[in-house]
């Protein structure tokens, strides 16, 4: 718990994660904890946000007016750019500048792919509307703005049906006067039109990132501002008075106003709230160095977290246009947890490709029609439906019971699909999905470590999501792995999450400075007021709380083309910590790079301040003393991935097993939201604090 949420001690506090195919929600009250899962409603989300406030609120014996605060995220913002359907969004920019967007670095993602396709700008060339008007880089003006063309331009924009404007000038991080003059024409001209300025949406240099995060933020911005103002007057007609606050794709919460304004920010959000139950997971259990594993019904997340920290980024790719290919998506530079998300879910659908291997992904069956064995009209086999042909699932309690699946469909999709394409029969085609979409998820996690310097030993995984506790440990097996934990709540995780995060805002701006030159005030005059903004905004939903500043500074060696964040002191700097902290860039560079480069100066790009109210601190849970296990509920004849037979596996109760049992595998532990299958081979403990504790204990002594 943080001391963000200064409700009083009888108030609750529900979480809302809408994903692709389920939306989850939490709710805790005093040390009561109640989950629920319910179906996305995709053409109107807050449709199904309701049903699951009311189904949780029933389970947790609770009126509306008890919720005294309610956390959401949501991924509607990037499904609105993969899917291109957001707004009718014009760019204005600087004239001989409006094909920024097309041509980006000119670096293509895969150097040997004569026909390679390259994600497609969202504004279309006609829409991207040039005025004279320029400064240099140090904000000085060289030709004032056109405020006819401007004008002229407006008029052009409103013939054409716009819905949105994304306003880019030429070194506007630096001075936005020009954007801020042309913006104040637009609003006196067409009141009612959306703006995006990318001197407040992204305040940084590099001009491709900056116009394209404007971009997709006015693409999203109406239609997530209408989602937004929905959400709240139903859930303000079904009796919730209390504040709203929304995750941000970096870790903290904001209020719906800024989101609103910036809903680029809320790009990652579920998945941030996943990462951020992870580190509080790692922080009660001790575990410094974990690997965050959430697998829900459209994608699958993976993320390292290293003293009870998420990695964190200053670039995001949403829209990949090539599977796994960093470079082939549209970037965003948002503050974001870093992470790797691949289209390997519960709904991702299985076939047989040209070259007849099974694929897996990233096309998801989604939460309508389903997968085939949810009787709702889908008849191509997902994941779920594998696993349910393998016997992993009790097709009457799935998803706590409140979906019912539906085995003959699901064999039917695979002999359709794959079987009968390969020569196997439904249940080896269902082997076969099954262990390439671990591979995939594997293959995912090792990508993420290598590009992080970082590696998998002595690493414990947190799994959770619906689908992490069923493949954790086949993913364990691959990756090298020999501990696995799934908390209590996993089926919900990343709204749990949100529960746990701090209300906190990133500022982040553009100073260009070298070490050898280093201007100390202009560097203070800058992070003062970058602090000042972030603390405002914090403010409007910290209710009071301590807060805390942390600071950062993205620098490189002098000619190099990328960054490395290397924190700073949150207080003045003075000429004598610039030696400090080159030291600490050297060393960090060589985390990456192997050794520093001596004798090349340092220069900075930009600098970020968060403000962050304050987490209150963890205390590791004291180990449980031994218990014997409960007798399984029932048996359950699973077929193992890895050999290929079929064997009876005792299914137990999580419920009934008390901190201190142990069970052997294989067998599966179950509960309402989600299963954890214990393979051969691993055992698995309850702990002191109620999580699944698994160990692989083969070729070591009992």
């Amino acid at each position: 718990m943080t001391e963000s949420l200064a409700e009083p001690d009888t108030g609750a506090r529900l979480a809302v994660d809408i994903g692709g195919t389920f939306t989850d929600l939490a709710v805790e009250c005093g040390a009561g904890r109640w989950t629920a899962k319910v179906l996305t409603t995709p053409a109107a989300p807050e449709q199904g946000v309701l049903e699951g406030v009311r189904v949780v609120l029933e389970r947790a014996g609770l009126a509306p007016a008890d919720i005294a605060l309610v956390i959401h995220g949501t991924t509607l913002a990037t499904n609105a750019v993969i899917e291109r359907k957001g707004a009718r969004t014009a760019l204005l920019t600087t004239e001989g500048f409006r094909d920024v967007l097309a041509l980006g670095n000119e670096s293509r993602y895969d150097q040997y792919d004569l026909n390679i396709e390259l994600p497609q700008p969202l504004v279309p060339r006609r829409w991207r509307l040039p005025v004279p008007e320029r400064l240099d880089n140090a904000g000085r003006v060289l030709l004032p703005l056109d405020e006819a063309a401007v004008a002229r331009q407006v008029a052009f924009m409103r013939d054409e049906g716009i819905e949105a404007v994304a306003i880019g000038f030429l070194h506007a991080f630096v001075n936005p006067a020009h954007e801020q003059q042309a913006a104040g024409i637009i609003r006196r001209l067409w009141p009612e039109a959306p703006l995006s300025l990318s001197s407040e949406v992204s305040p940084e240099m590099r001009e491709w990132e900056r116009f394209s995060t404007t971009v997709a933020n006015a693409y999203v911005q109406p239609r997530m501002a209408r989602y937004l103002q929905r959400l709240e007057v139903g859930l303000r007609e079904a009796g919730l008075a209390c504040p709203i606050f929304m995750m941000l794709s970096g870790g903290g919460l904001t209020t719906l106003d800024t989101a609103a304004h910036f809903p680029i920010r809320l790009v990652e959000s579920g998945p941030a709230g996943g990462a951020i139950f992870s580190a509080h997971v790692a922080r009660e259990r001790g575990l410094d160095r974990v690997l965050s594993f959430d697998m829900g019904g459209t994608t699958a997340k993976v993320c390292l977290i290293d003293g009870f920290q998420p990695q964190a980024s200053r670039t995001f790719e949403v829209a990949r246009v090539g599977r796994f290919k960093k470079g082939s998506g549209l970037p965003l530079r948002i503050p974001v947890i870093e992470m790797v998300e691949i289209g390997a879910g519960g709904g991702s659908l299985a076939a047989v490709d040209s070259m007849g291997r099974i694929t897996v992904g990233p096309e998801s069956a989604g939460a309508d029609p389903g997968p085939a064995c949810y009787g709702r009209g889908g008849a191509r086999p997902a994941v779920t439906d594998a696993n349910l042909a393998l016997g992993r699932y009790d097709p009457v309690a799935f998803a706590g019971g409140a979906l019912r699946l539906h085995p003959g469909p699901a064999l039917d999709a695979l002999a359709a699909e794959v079987g009968g394409r390969l020569g196997l029969s439904p249940e080896m085609a269902a082997l076969g999905v099954v262990e390439m979409v671990d591979e995939n998820m594997a293959n995912a996690a090792r990508v993420h470590a290598i590009e992080s310097g970082k590696g998998f030993e002595g690493r414990a995984i947190i799994a959770f999501g619906g689908g992490g506790p069923v493949h954790g440990y086949r993913v364990a097996e691959k990756i090298g792995v020999r501990r696995l934990l799934v908390p209590s709540g996993a089926g919900v995780g990343s709204a749990i999450g949100f529960l746990r995060a701090p209300v906190a805002y990133e500022v982040v701006r553009s100073l260009y400075q070298r070490f050898a030159t280093f201007d100390a005030a202009a560097v203070n005059a800058l992070l003062a007021d970058m602090a000042a903004e972030a603390a405002s905004v914090v403010a409007r939903g910290a209710f009071g709380a301590p807060t805390v500043e942390s600071r950062i500074a993205y620098m490189r060696y002098v000619g190099q083309g990328h960054e490395i964040a290397v924190p700073l002191p949150a207080r003045d700097l003075e000429a004598a910590d610039v030696e400090a902290v080159r030291a600490l860039y050297d060393t960090e560079y060589a985390r990456f790079y192997d050794r520093p480069v001596p004798g090349s100066d340092v220069e900075i790009l930009s600098f970020a301040v968060t403000v962050a109210t304050r987490v209150a601190p963890v205390e590791p849970a004291a180990p449980a003393a031994e218990a014997p296990a409960p007798a399984p509920i029932r048996h359950q004849a699973v077929r193992d991935t890895v050999s290929g037979e079929v064997a009876d596996w005792p299914v137990y109760d999580r419920a009934a097993m008390a901190p201190g049992c142990l069970v052997a595998g294989p067998c599966i532990v179950a509960e309402a939201e989600t299963s954890t299958l214990v393979g051969p081979g691993w055992v698995c403990r309850m702990d002191s604090l109620f999580y699944l504790d698994l160990e692989d204990r083969r070729g070591r002594a009992a």
